[in-house]
């Protein structure tokens, strides 16, 4: 099966989540003229008895071509990725229900200077990075409960080549 890349904007985005960008974002400017403020990127999700937590994520570049063999959700809140780095990465969702086919799956290529946010419940593959190993700020819930399934694929024939 051949997954198409497509570039990362808003429209094509919105049934996962977020794109964390200041292209077309609402902004003002405040600190006494000094600073433009970007305002209200992404709605970060968490459930009841959940805290939010700001942590690093330090990603490996993978092996290309990549059979893909899993992917994930966090049920109990959001989980967004901003890049550090200025280092393009790619996006691999589903959208949010109890199972996953190979063919719900859709392939982005996020920019450097773009983030994404996963609403609660969206599949995705675990962090992409390309060419280098990159920091990535990750915005996601913490607390009690499990918050992270996984959906292994049976007979894996997902390749990703670049």
């Amino acid at each position: 099966m051949t997954i198409k890349i497509e570039p990362l904007t808003r429209e094509a985005f919105a049934p996962f989540g977020d794109v964390i960008e200041t292209d077309g974002a609402e902004n003002f400017t405040i600190n006494n003229g000094s600073t433009t403020r970007f305002h209200d990127l992404a709605k970060i999700e968490t459930d009841t008895g959940g805290h939010v937590l700001v942590n690093i994520f330090r990603a490996a570049p993978l092996e290309y071509p990549l059979n893909i063999r899993l992917v994930e959700r966090h049920p109990r809140g959001s989980q967004a990725f901003i890049p550090l780095n200025n280092r393009p990465y790619l996006v691999l969702v589903a959208p949010k229900g109890e199972q996953v086919r190979p063919d719900d799956l859709r392939l982005f290529r996020a920019e450097g200077y773009q983030g994404v946010n996963y609403r609660a419940g969206t599949w995705h593959h675990p962090v992409m990075a390309l060419e280098e190993v990159s920091d990535f700020l990750v915005i996601d819930r913490g607390g009690d409960g499990a918050n992270c399934d996984e959906i292994y694929f049976e007979n894996p024939n997902l390749i990703l080549a670049l």
